[in-house]
């Protein structure tokens, strides 16, 4: 029984486990804020370009000498802005724009990658590496989940408005492309963030698993942003613990048990919804 215990407690006492906690713990909030909104503006497509996208971002950093933060965040943000004035400015729906943007640069980052072969491993791109967090890392998640989760915190309502109804939004003078813009740039913001902790393929499952689980589970929109908050939270620490007591990858197990709940909140609704027509 007691070495039962000691190995549930050992990812407790171990540095590298710590600092896997933090960033990942740190980053599931706003990802978790942001789910929601994508979740109702139907931009799921939009955090899987954005995730997608920066993967010539970084390795154009490595080339110059910068951080890869910052090459990850320009070549978002550059698809984001892409996306939406390629979509304003012509016929082609918005999913197969998301399709053409994201298949692209994916591709032009690959092409780069093995042109360049730089030193950082590949899969620590796509599927992040959090058992590698430094102090530096964790201080650069810090800053940009500080960042976007006030940003989402102080227009939360202007921003539900906007992603319901635009027109509507205009006509009571809110601030429509501050919104619009400032919600893309959050989003790449947010993609960077997780680019060390979970990786650009899995960043977009905590990009809107959490807000379609609350969707199901609630009816309000501040209890969605709660539960949305509080199911990346329980996922990402239980996943991270679970990883390590079974041997797996953290990012995936953090992945499985978000689509476990996904399940579960369905079928609860299912439920839910027979009931009343069995009464009748």
């Amino acid at each position: 029984m007691s070495e039962t215990l000691e190995l549930a407690l050992l990812p407790f006492q171990l540095g590298f486990m710590q600092n896997a906690f933090l960033v990942t713990l740190m980053i599931a909030v706003p990802m978790a804020l942001l789910s929601c909104y994508l979740v109702l503006k139907g931009w799921s497509l939009m955090g899987d370009a954005v995730s997608h996208a920066v993967l010539p971002g970084v390795v154009g950093a490595y080339v110059l000498g910068l951080p890869f933060a910052a090459g990850a965040f320009v070549a978002g943000l550059f698809c984001a802005l892409a996306a939406g004035y390629l979509k304003d400015n012509s016929r082609v729906k918005e999913d197969t724009i998301l399709g053409i943007v994201f298949s692209g640069m994916f591709a032009l980052g690959l092409v780069l990658y093995v042109k360049i072969q730089p030193d950082i491993h590949l899969d620590h791109i796509l599927f992040g590496d959090m058992l590698g967090i430094g102090a530096s890392d964790l201080l650069e998640t810090a800053v940009i989940a500080a960042a976007s989760t006030s940003f989402i915190l102080a227009f939360r309502k202007d921003l539900l408005v906007h992603a319901f109804d635009r027109q509507h939004a205009s006509a009571i003078g809110l601030p429509v492309r501050l919104l619009h813009y400032g919600l893309l740039a959050v989003l790449s913001l947010v993609v960077v963030g997780a680019l060390k902790a979970v990786g650009i393929i899995i960043a977009i499952a905590m990009l809107v698993a959490p807000g379609a689980i609350a969707a199901l589970l609630t009816r309000r929109f501040p209890a969605m942003l709660a539960v949305a908050v509080l199911v990346a939270v329980g996922s990402s620490f239980c996943g991270i613990w679970l990883s390590f007591i079974i041997d797996s990858a953290p990012a995936p197990t953090i992945v499985l048990l978000m689509s476990i709940l996904f399940v579960f909140a369905f079928l609860r609704q299912i439920v839910r919804n027979r009931r009343p027509a069995e009464q009748v």
